[in-house]
């Protein structure tokens, strides 16, 4: 459990450090509650049961006292036979509602793991809306349950009021069964569900780059040098994924030990018991590993917390399956990759290749390196030119979305886009295209090549020859 606590020192909304006490990362707790499918569930129950016992008293507070009772209509009011009738009718349904809602959400997942990843299980499980769906239906059926243990003749009164309730529990739980068939349908959606994905990848970014502390580059930093430095390492000791790691909280301890702390692992990254995840760097002091240990999180599942490269793996593990010969699906492939750009929009906008983390000084404390832009495309398009590269209307609509990420982003990210177009359309060359699919290649290559603010072009053309080719020849082959 050592991996799952963070230390509370200088941290507003956490304990104090002197209490030693340790609390979970807000973020990762959230992420959590959403994983597992039984906890809201099970705060609905609790809650229908709460509801259900003051809906007892109430009911027995009105009849002892007739003049509140008469301003209840009568229509709302049932003896004892008819009230264990409706309990147990509406009991039944509830019980039949929840199993059918239950399947349905196994059907989908199975669906989602056939056709489209094993990874997309988590947006569905981590769905809000399903989790509350079936809340609903327990909180409903656990409420009933109550209902009717309390429904019992008395020495005040043979009439009740709870049954009347009852319905209205049943009416919603009615609404809410209705609206997961028409959630579920939407949901199972191709084009929904690609959606999603990008959408949560581009929030990850959108945390990532407000954890970002800016660290302006100087001379300093360049010449750094961490090889003659006296340095410790702090291994792992569990194994799993590394699912968040607390920046803030690591710079503010650096700062206060006056040491240097190296990331010898990324957010994402599979571990081994004993793996070096830190290098602690000029320390002076007695350390103690579980501080800094606190800072990261490990877990058995790997979730895109902090993990942007696992919402780019999933579009793309969509786009392979879209493509495969057992389902040659190629426009899901296209809606994955235009899906994709988007992704590569947000992350170029934001991205920075610095891996330097300071203090409120401006002093380094933290260094995690961090992939480069061009293996963030390489991530999302190598297995996608691979299999596609074939199909005409796939590799134009990587170029097409190369094209869109260099006309949308800086300088630098254009130079990286246009390096790796060199990577695309060398796997392009070796295809053999027909006159007409050269045309239709060459013209987003164009439009890629002045996206890029480059005079130089790619062109896709295969001039077989037994001679050596001419100087105009290669020229169509190079940058």
């Amino acid at each position: 459990m050592t991996n799952f606590f963070l230390h509370a020192k200088r941290r507003p909304n956490l304990l104090n450090h002197d209490t030693g006490d340790f609390v979970m990362s807000i973020k990762l707790q959230q992420n959590r509650i959403k994983a597992n499918f039984w906890i809201i569930p099970s705060l609905y129950g609790i809650v229908a049961f709460v509801l259900a016992t003051i809906s007892t008293f109430l009911d027995r507070y009105l009849t002892a006292h007739k003049q509140w009772l008469k301003l209840v209509p009568s229509v709302f009011l049932t003896d004892k036979e008819l009230a264990h009738t409706i309990l147990s009718s509406v009991s039944n349904s509830l019980l039949t509602m929840t199993t059918i809602t239950f399947s349905s959400v196994l059907v989908v997942l199975t669906t989602f793991v056939g056709q489209f990843s094993p990874r997309t299980i988590q947006n569905f499980n981590t769905d809000a809306k399903t989790q509350r769906v079936l809340g609903t239906f327990i909180g409903g059926y656990v409420y009933v349950l109550v209902v009717l243990i309390q429904v019992r003749s008395n020495q005040v009164s043979n009439t009740f009021i709870v049954p009347s309730l009852a319905i209205v529990v049943a009416f919603i739980c009615l609404g809410m069964f209705v609206f997961l068939i028409h959630h579920v349908i939407n949901w199972i959606k191709v084009g929904n569900l690609i959606s999603n994905i990008a959408k949560k990848t581009m929030i990850t970014i959108e945390e990532r780059r407000l954890e970002q502390q800016k660290t302006p580059e100087s001379k300093n930093e360049i010449q750094l040098d961490f090889g003659s430095k006296k340095t410790i390492q702090i291994k792992s000791i569990k194994q799993g994924y590394i699912q968040y790691i607390e920046l803030k909280h690591l710079t503010t301890l650096a700062s206060k030990l006056n040491v240097i702390v190296k990331l010898e692992k990324a957010p994402g990254e599979y571990v081994e018991a004993d793996t070096p995840l830190l290098t602690v760097i000029n320390h002076n002091q007695t350390l103690e590993h579980e501080k800094f240990l606190h800072c990261l999180f490990i877990t058995n599942d790997q979730e895109s917390i902090q993990d942007v490269k696992l919402g780019i793996q999933k579009l793309s593990e969509i786009a392979l399956r879209a493509i495969s010969p057992a389902i040659n699906d190629p426009e899901t492939a296209i809606n994955c990759i235009e899906q994709l750009t988007q992704v590569f929009i947000k992350l170029g906008k934001s991205y920075s290749s610095s891996p330097y983390y300071c203090d409120e000084a401006g002093r380094i404390r933290v260094m995690l390196e961090k992939p480069s832009f061009m293996d963030y495309l390489y991530k999302a398009f190598y297995q996608i030119r691979h299999y596609g590269k074939e199909d005409v209307s796939v590799m134009s609509a990587v170029i097409k979305a190369l094209t869109v990420i260099a006309e949308t982003n800086r300088s630098a990210i254009k130079n990286g886009v246009w390096v790796f177009s060199s990577y695309i359309v060398e796997g392009l060359q070796k295809e053999e295209w027909l006159k007409m699919d050269k045309a239709f290649l060459n013209q987003p290559l164009k439009n890629l090549a002045k996206a890029c603010e480059k005079k130089r072009r790619f062109y896709v053309d295969r001039i077989k020859t037994k001679k050596r080719r001419s100087s105009t020849e290669r020229r169509f082959l190079t940058i």
